[in-house]
């Protein structure tokens, strides 16, 4: 068909439209080219599309009304209305009431009405009631005045933690496991470990040191002896049984911290050697990883700054230092002493140390985690003493814990509650170490140990870290006080055996495990071979820096702290 142009004459052709025939239903079977990548939002008649301006919403306040203009389909971001003058401008005001913190809750009230009520009784009474009035405000302003020095004017911001070691670019991550993850996980049915070997010679412990109370507390001695961290590959013993035991090795403190992770707040990492078909779990060296944290897991956790009395650095070696003392000074030292000796010697002593090692055994015990899983682990013993009941010998672990200023932590007394209310300083120190008495009872179960003995131990005035006093003492069994930590064993295995078994999976090489420092996971890195090793040491900048407390510094070593 043609039509006839009345201007030109000329024929000009008639394109029929298009049309699309659904058999099947009704509507267009597929979007024209012209509509097609058009942004569009459904809605029928009773949609809620948004609005352009409510004048009655701000007047009435009508929460039945609030969310009349709300669009079911999301924002309707397609359809937004930006203006660029006026955007750029524009902030939202938060008008809602800012919540106190638990310690400006509450505080003085009763006081500040009674000094209201003083001030105000009648003309009579004016002059005394000015007087007392000004003697309120002075105190409270003296309140104020402490609180800001106390709480830095409120609440402390959290600040962003450092990780223990930098993640290089050449790092590929294999697995990012969180906390949730991991706390699920569960290996019941793993037995206790059996002894391959058992070396060192331990002291008893004095129980006299039992009678210590707040009313008759001891000075703590600074005891010169040296302790051994030798990590899991530089252990003659354990390079020796890799040849015929298990497949998987580690010290007890590397699996307690990986058994723990859940618990910890602070970043840590260990290194993780797949040869054939066995792995091998080190710490690295000029680490921190030997030194005890300090309300780790406290609400407000120590921020001071490095040269602080109170940073988190000066505190851990604070309380390292308190540990290593406590263990030793609780035994019964001297020439004509008796002495528990296993068959080995301890196989740290080498003829070049100078000095006294300290009192420890080590066992070298091994599991089966099934799926033929062997470990291999290092485990130690502080002391030995004997039952009061039939006389046998009971192994010891003995661990310290140790008070630095009580208002800053938001802390208990010890000096006034320990002797009364033991089990309220026990539950404070739950709250604030909870990965650190953690990590010391898996420790203690790992090893075998009868006993887990923890003494209190606190600085002899606030402002001086250098000198300290024990103020008690108290034990327990390592599976008794598990369970009132709600430490889970099956849940502490589960987690070193999902770890083993995705490392496990990788080809020959070296791994790292670390915990985000901001985060609540764990990630594992696929690390070149060379990474680590004594050149590239001095290029990480992860030694450990000096030493700015008044006690002494640890010779930071593969082989001994000397104290």
């Amino acid at each position: 068909m043609t039509m006839t142009d009345n201007q030109s004459g000329a024929d000009v052709p008639f394109v029929a439209p298009v049309i699309q025939d659904n058999a099947t239903g009704w509507g267009p079977c597929e979007v024209p080219d012209q509509f097609k990548d058009m942004p569009y939002q459904p809605f029928s008649k009773g949609d809620r599309l948004g609005k352009i301006s409510d004048w009655t919403g701000a007047a009435f306040q009508d929460k039945k009304y609030a969310n009349k203009y709300t669009s079911q389909f999301g924002s309707g971001s397609q359809y937004a209305y930006f203006h660029d003058e006026d955007e750029s401008t524009f902030h939202l005001v938060d008008t809602t009431r800012v919540q106190k913190p638990p310690y400006q809750r509450g505080r003085f009230r009763a006081n500040q009405r009674n000094m209201r009520g003083r001030g105000g009784r009648g003309n009579s009474h004016q002059s005394g009631g000015m007087q007392a009035l000004g003697k309120g405000l002075k105190a409270r302003d003296t309140y104020k005045r402490s609180q800001v020095k106390r709480w830095g004017q409120g609440r402390p911001q959290m600040k962003i933690r450092d990780a223990s070691v930098t993640v290089k670019p050449d790092w590929s991550t294999i697995e990012e496991m969180d906390f949730p993850r991991l706390g699920k996980l569960s290996l019941p049915g793993i037995k206790d470990g059996e002894d391959i070997k058992c070396c060192g010679e331990l002291e008893y412990y004095d129980k006299t040191y039992d009678r210590v109370n707040v009313k008759n507390e001891k000075p703590l001695q600074s005891v010169n002896r040296i302790f051994h961290t030798v990590t899991t590959t530089d252990d003659p013993v354990i390079r020796k049984l890799s040849k015929t035991e298990g497949n998987v090795y580690a010290t007890d403190t590397i699996l307690a911290t990986i058994m723990c992770s859940t618990r910890s707040f602070y970043s840590w990492d260990i290194v993780i050697e797949k040869i054939g078909d066995k792995l091998f779990f080190d710490k690295r060296d000029n680490t921190e990883f030997d030194l005890l944290t300090v309300n780790e897991t406290a609400m407000e956790p120590p921020q001071d700054d490095g040269n602080s009395l109170n940073s988190p650095r000066n505190l851990a070696l604070e309380a390292t230092f308190i540990n290593h003392n406590f263990s030793q000074q609780v035994l019964r030292t001297g020439p004509n002493e008796p002495r528990y000796k296993f068959d080995d010697v301890n196989p740290f002593i080498s003829e070049e140390e100078e000095g006294e090692v300290a009192s420890v055994a080590y066992r070298y015990r091994k599991w089966d985690l099934g799926g033929g899983i062997v470990l291999v682990a290092r485990c130690e013993h502080d002391a030995v003493v004997q039952s009061p009941n039939n006389g046998e010998l009971q192994f010891l672990t003995v661990k310290a814990l140790n008070e630095w200023d009580s208002k800053v932590a938001s802390g208990v007394e010890w000096r006034q509650k320990l002797d009364s209310q033991r089990g309220a300083v026990l539950a404070n120190e739950l709250r604030n170490n909870a990965c650190k008495l953690a990590k010391w009872t898996v420790q203690a179960v790992l090893a075998g140990s009868d006993q887990i003995k923890f003494g209190y131990v606190s600085r002899a005035h606030v402002k001086d870290n250098s000198k300290h006093v024990i103020l008690g003492t108290q034990q327990y069994k390592p599976h008794e006080f598990a369970t009132q930590i709600n430490l889970n064993m099956d849940n502490a295995w589960g987690i070193l055996r999902c770890i083993v078994d995705i490392i496990m999976k990788q080809k020959d090489g070296k791994y790292l495990i670390m915990k985000d420092p901001n985060k609540c996971m764990i990630r594992l890195y696929d690390i070149p071979d060379n990474t680590f090793e004594s050149d590239g040491e001095t290029e990480s900048d992860d030694e450990v820096p000096e030493n700015s407390g008044a006690f002494p510094l640890y010779s930071y070593n593969t082989s001994a702290k000397r104290i």
